[in-house]
């Protein structure tokens, strides 16, 4: 796994040993990114389980001012700090080694995020959670831009209910890309 572009490109990242994070292969963190480059440029990006760190050091590379990483996993949090030292990123990032939930309440009060990035475990109902408390947090503006991976399969009807647009959603094999902003229908 590596940076893809940017000031870190060609980097090679550690990734967490074993099953418990599902690093996101370079073909689709670049499709992700190639989608992203008009909105990245000097934004606050929010990786919320962060896993190796790879997306959040992705958007600091190609010009995110400044990334908070969210990582409860010891060995995850180890290579993500490895990573921004290598990277040499540590400067305009962020590191809670928290759950997602928890931290996110420890954000609540310090500012809206314009990209957030989220890859919850696939069977869990994490990603309503935390969408939920974006905006009830005051986390996100009305532009902010929330990408969510998930299982091909899940179903994000709930999201219109929490206050979001679905943009769109980019299919893979077994997995998916959905783009959210806050401000759909209440």
């Amino acid at each position: 796994m590596r940076v893809i572009a940017g000031k870190a490109k060609r980097l090679i990242l550690v990734t967490p040993r074993g099953l418990k994070t599902r690093p996101t292969t370079d073909r689709i963190k670049e499709t992700l990114f190639n989608m992203l480059q008009p909105e990245l440029f000097e934004v606050r990006f929010l990786d919320l389980f962060s896993g190796s760190g790879q997306i959040g050091i992705e958007a600091l590379s190609r010009g995110a001012s400044e990334a908070v990483f969210v990582e409860s996993d010891k060995e995850a949090v180890k290579c993500i700090r490895e990573n921004l030292l290598h990277t040499r990123l540590e400067s305009q990032a962020e590191l809670i080694d928290r759950d997602a939930v928890t931290a996110l309440g420890r954000l609540r009060g310090k500012g809206e995020f314009d990209l957030v990035f989220m890859d919850p475990p696939y069977d869990s109902d994490l990603a309503e959670q935390c969408l939920a408390l974006l905006i009830s947090y005051g986390l996100i503006a009305a532009d902010s831009l929330i990408i969510v991976e998930s299982d091909i399969k899940k179903d994000f009807s709930f999201a219109e209910k929490l206050g979001y647009t679905i943009e769109r959603e980019k299919t893979y094999k077994t997995n998916k890309h959905v783009f959210l902003r806050a401000g759909g229908k209440e």
